[in-house]
């Protein structure tokens, strides 16, 4: 397995086109994983395919430089920006005059909310004025990938710079020892645009992203569907909302406002049945039923319900041939980072197929 998650003996131009996608630490990632998908995947014969809940933005991208028609969608803004900037978007990126108007200080100054709302929480105030500058200017480039582009690499930027990558905890004297934490905002601003830039591409293929609920996602008829929901444990919670609240409210500039009761000004909780352990499985019921004709490939966890022998029972009810693939896994992250440093993040990752 290469850096980029690429499984040995597959073209050298898929993985070095996989290692252009900017990493980001998230809850989930499937990046250490690509090789295992494509390797499944890579014995199916598809055209088009939707990555249900896109994430971080990686499995989208694999899709696209596999040669695929990619359809994104997530529930966040913050994942919408990540694939309309790299998936959906196949030649805008930012030259130096985007750069120059993003970095403009206006005549009439620059929106301030980051400084009045997040004082003191998670950056500095430079930082806090740095992103509110950019924010405020990415309305004057007028090509909407650029601007998703800019928006996704400033996300990226505020990721870098905080601890573990996540905003659950306020505070500055946290040091995680990683070089990102002493850079500027500006400077890893600039970094991700390098990188987002390279990693803009044109498969010859029709790709689309969109930021819906998938119960409200209305597209059907993909040869492909695949399915990476949030993995339900009892241990600990799959609340992306609470840990990426920040960059989710810096996608929209917080157009759907913060909950100032929270000590960390969290943006509104939003309702998921894959949250709760009576609703999970009649979310994914639900799920699986809402794309009849279309292979599904679905990945799990061996540490999250419902159990491998359920998702299969599940999955059976829609398709009548259903597979496991399995490949050991090492969570140091999100809903399983409670069992770092007690060998309990070693998990099993499922790919189940399911096929008419």
């Amino acid at each position: 397995m290469t850096e980029s998650g690429q499984a040995s003996g597959w073209p050298e131009e898929l993985d070095t086109q996989l290692g252009r996608f900017p990493v980001s630490r998230f809850m989930g990632s499937k990046r250490k994983l690509l090789g295992f998908i494509a390797e499944v995947a890579g014995q199916l014969e598809f055209e088009t395919v939707l990555d249900a809940f896109s994430g971080g933005g990686y499995v989208s991208y694999l899709f696209k430089a596999m040669g695929k028609s990619v359809v994104s969608n997530d529930f966040l803004a913050y994942s919408y920006r990540i694939t309309h900037a790299t998936v959906e978007n196949s030649a805008s990126t930012l030259d130096e005059a985007d750069m120059d108007a993003l970095l403009r200080k206006p005549q009439s100054g620059s929106p301030t909310f980051i400084q009045d709302t997040f004082n003191g929480l998670f950056f500095t105030p430079a930082d806090n004025a740095f992103l509110d500058l950019v924010s405020g200017n990415v309305a004057l480039l007028e090509d909407p990938y650029k601007q998703s582009v800019a928006v996704a690499a400033l996300c990226r930027a505020a990721l870098k710079k905080q601890p573990r990558g996540v905003f659950t905890v306020t505070g500055l004297r946290y040091d995680d020892g990683r070089a990102d934490l002493s850079m500027t905002m500006e400077s890893q601003f600039h970094r991700s645009v390098d990188e987002y830039n390279g990693a803009v591409f044109d498969n010859g293929r029709s790709c689309t992203s969109f930021n819906l609920d998938i119960r409200d996602f209305a597209g059907t008829g993909y040869d492909l569907v695949y399915i990476d929901p949030p993995y339900y444990s009892t241990h600990s919670d799959n609340d992306y909302v609470r840990r990426y609240h920040f960059v989710e409210g810096l996608a929209t500039y917080w157009a759907h406002g913060v909950m100032e009761e929270t000590k960390t000004r969290r943006v509104p909780k939003r309702d998921t049945p894959f949250s709760s352990a009576k609703r999970i499985c009649g979310a994914l019921d639900d799920t699986f039923a809402k794309f009849p004709g279309s292979t599904l490939l679905v990945s799990y966890s061996s540490n999250s319900l419902p159990s491998k022998e359920d998702m299969a029972g599940i999955l059976r009810r829609h398709r009548s041939r259903v597979e496991v693939f399995e490949v050991p896994h090492k969570y140091s992250f999100g809903t399983h980072s409670h069992k770092v440093g007690a060998n309990r993040n070693d998990v099993v990752e499922y790919l189940f197929l399911g096929q008419a």
